[in-house]
């Protein structure tokens, strides 16, 4: 068993019966009170956010997960097929795991999958991800100035809120966590 001390952002933990990832931490000591640790998590299964006060050195439940690259391949279902890019082992993993950035994904992209003992706990792709557009409305001359969007379909069937300036058959650069427009590919 490990203690409070020994927490860290990003690692995970069993609490109350459900795997968790701290995403923030916090050290206290109120005047003459004892020392307690304040921890935001997140759980895994559901994707909630908690927080908890720990007593300084008061035990906890590290779990150990092994991150490893892998490259997504197709979708099967409601699994997303990825390969081992070492053993070249095809792996399924729950499509849920990486939220709303599904749309964004394309094959033959490394994604980060975190698994507990063989079993996928966790989904990330990559933070930027390079995308052509399909089909777009064409820009009305003079209309080029302002600042306004306007809505794209990419080739992976999502659709990017680009500036006017953007035209069929270009290739953009997207950010995966929101969804936004980044910048032109050139």
């Amino acid at each position: 068993m490990a203690t409070t001390s020994d927490l860290s952002r990003g690692c995970f933990i069993k609490f109350n019966g459900e795997l968790c990832q701290v995403t923030e931490y916090q050290h206290r000591t109120p005047g003459n009170l004892r020392a307690f640790y304040q921890v935001n998590m997140k759980v895994i299964r559901t994707g909630k956010q908690i927080e908890n006060r720990f007593r300084a050195g008061e035990e906890v439940e590290l779990v150990r997960v092994e991150t490893r690259p892998l490259q997504y391949l197709y979708k099967d279902g409601d699994h997303m097929v990825c390969m081992d890019n070492e053993t070249f082992e095809q792996i399924y993993v729950p499509e849920n795991l990486f939220g709303n950035s599904i749309k964004l994904l394309k094959e033959g992209i490394n994604v980060e999958v975190a698994f507990e003992s063989e079993l996928p706990i966790f989904a990330s792709p990559p933070s930027k991800v390079d995308l052509q557009i399909t089909y777009v409305e064409p820009a009305v001359a003079g209309n080029t100035a302002t600042n306004t969007l306007k809505p794209a379909t990419m080739e992976t069937g999502a659709t990017v809120m680009v500036p006017l300036f953007i035209e069929d058959g270009e290739m953009i650069r997207v950010d995966t966590s929101t969804g936004a427009y980044v910048e032109r590919v050139k």
